[in-house]
């Protein structure tokens, strides 16, 4: 019987890791699969402990709890790859929580189609009713595709995601540390790049938990100037690139009072987008955008 790991890399947000250990603790198997959960605390302090601790007296499943005391979101997924028993490996991001079937929906997908892989929808789950232009924007949505699609490396993704753990090679980082974000899309790219295929499973769904502060426009704003900062960080990046955010920059801000007009959500979206070049620009000057790594609230 193949054994499957769910690989959870969380940092400070306990109120959401209860919701995902309660739900993988309700995953159907069909009697096909055995499956257990490895929780890498990305937090030296390592506040997610307790919660770890307190479920796995309680779940009927195995739970190990491991600490990457230094703070990045790559050598925490390389951590819990490491660590990882069985035949495959699932990632799920700590603010999503799955439906019932999702796991099984997965490794038949994955057999189904002869794949090294499967990708499925995260969709927005609110907390409380959010704004209308909020939802008129999507701005929480994420694009789908139909189920069988042998994905390119830009739809590559580590919030829902399902992996043959012959993929990795012991000893080696699979997730490279400099990419402060889209450390996930630089592993597809490397590893399609040898010939590995990846399919999307439309019905494999997970729902990422959206509370009401992310709905507020301070949120969105501070985290495209954040997101905009990384970028830079990202080795493929340099002078063309912040001169394309120049020039972008100079467009939106034009279109922007038509937009205002136009209707709330079309201007935030490109608000959201000016912020997003002006963060990368910001960072190539030595300013500091955000002072902080990551965006919370």
């Amino acid at each position: 019987m193949p054994h499957v790991t769910v690989c959870i890399c969380t940092f400070k947000r306990p109120q959401f890791l209860k919701r995902l250990l309660q739900e993988l603790g309700r995953q159907e198997t069909g009697n096909q699969f055995s499956y257990s959960v490895l929780v890498t605390d990305n937090d030296r302090m390592e506040s997610a402990r307790a919660v770890v601790m307190e479920y796995a007296k309680d779940l009927p499943i195995p739970i190990q709890y491991l600490v990457e005391p230094r703070q990045n979101i790559a050598l925490a997924r390389n951590t819990a790859v490491e660590n990882a028993q069985g035949d495959y490996i699932v990632f799920i991001d700590d603010d999503e929580f799955p439906t019932p079937s999702w796991l099984m929906t997965m490794v038949n997908t994955c057999a189904k189609y002869d794949v090294d892989g499967v990708l499925g929808p995260v969709k927005p789950w609110f907390e409380h009713e959010p704004p209308k232009w909020v939802v008129r924007g999507k701005f929480h949505e994420r694009p789908t595709y139909p189920t069988g699609l042998v994905i390119d490396w830009r739809k590559g993704r580590t919030g829902n995601t399902f992996l043959k753990k012959g993929l990795f090679t012991p000893g080696q980082q699979h997730f490279r540390p400099e990419f402060l974000t889209g450390e996930d899309q630089d592993f597809f790219r490397r590893t399609i790049e040898k010939g590995h295929r990846f399919v999307w499973c439309n019905e494999a769904v997970a729902y990422e938990i959206v509370p009401a502060e992310r709905c507020k426009r301070s949120f969105m704003l501070r985290r495209a100037l954040l997101r905009g900062k990384v970028s830079l960080e990202h080795p493929d990046m340099g002078a063309p690139q912040v001169l394309k955010s120049a020039i972008a920059i100079m467009i939106y801000s034009i279109a922007l009072p038509f937009l205002f007009l136009i209707g709330h959500h079309w201007f935030m979206k490109y608000l959201v987008k000016t912020c997003d070049h002006a963060g990368r620009i910001l960072a190539f000057v030595g300013s500091k955008p955000t002072g902080s790594t990551y965006v919370s609230q």
